[in-house]
């Protein structure tokens, strides 16, 4: 099995306080890994440090078989990592949802016409296809999640990183993002104490508890 991404020993200092102290973990290709744990134990602090969106203290990061030592080592790698916030108006910037879905592989240096399909295939992935020229700022919360994540989907990444994303959202529409994560069969490192969540997609789960990671 590939690993896509390797933590090895990583530990993350936040505040003077130790939150991931030396962390071990490995998600291969075709894996859907859960982390487990109550709020605060550094769940969301893993996932921007698997980006080196978080500093580490020590320990290493390998990102789609490359070591990652500094900023420019992990932003070769971030179009094949999309990264799903908690809250989608961290996420969401452009003033439609098309241009906000286009922004990312513009980013990446696609052209207009490619954007623009990816953008549109995306859509149709999320089924929000008649939501297309809505203005970000007018969509409910559900609406925005999917369009962030149809934001992702749009760079064909080949591993998402998914922080709590059934959180807020009502019964209806946590199914129905389930079942598109389900369907993308794309690896995921999935921070969630959602059961819903945890039985839909997880392939395996580990615990995070006092900044370790742990089998279930």
């Amino acid at each position: 099995m590939t690993t896509l991404l390797r933590f090895e020993n990583v530990v993350v200092h936040r505040a003077k306080r130790i939150v991931l102290n030396g962390v071990d973990l490995n998600v291969g290709d075709g894996e859907r890994v859960v982390i487990r744990g109550g709020i605060g134990v550094g769940k969301t602090t893993l996932l921007l440090t698997a980006l080196g969106l978080i500093e580490r203290a020590s320990g290493n990061i390998t990102l789609m078989g490359q070591r990652c030592d500094d900023d420019a080592d992990f932003a070769k790698r971030r179009g094949e990592v999309g990264l799903l916030f908690q809250d989608p108006d961290d996420q969401l910037i452009g003033p439609t949802v098309l241009e906000d879905i286009e922004f990312g592989p513009l980013n990446l240096g696609w052209s207009a016409e490619r954007a623009h399909h990816a953008a549109d295939v995306a859509l149709d992935q999320v089924g929000l296809n008649d939501l297309a020229e809505r203005p970000v700022h007018e969509l409910s919360g559900g609406e925005k999640r999917l369009v962030a994540l149809a934001g992702l989907l749009a760079m064909a990444p080949q591993l998402l990183l998914l922080d709590e994303p059934t959180a807020s959202l009502d019964e209806s529409t946590s199914k129905h993002l389930l079942k598109i994560l389900q369907a993308s069969k794309l690896s995921m490192l999935i921070a969630t104490h959602d059961p819903l969540c945890i039985d839909t997609l997880a392939t395996r789960s580990v615990s995070l508890q006092a900044g370790k990671l742990q089998s279930d």
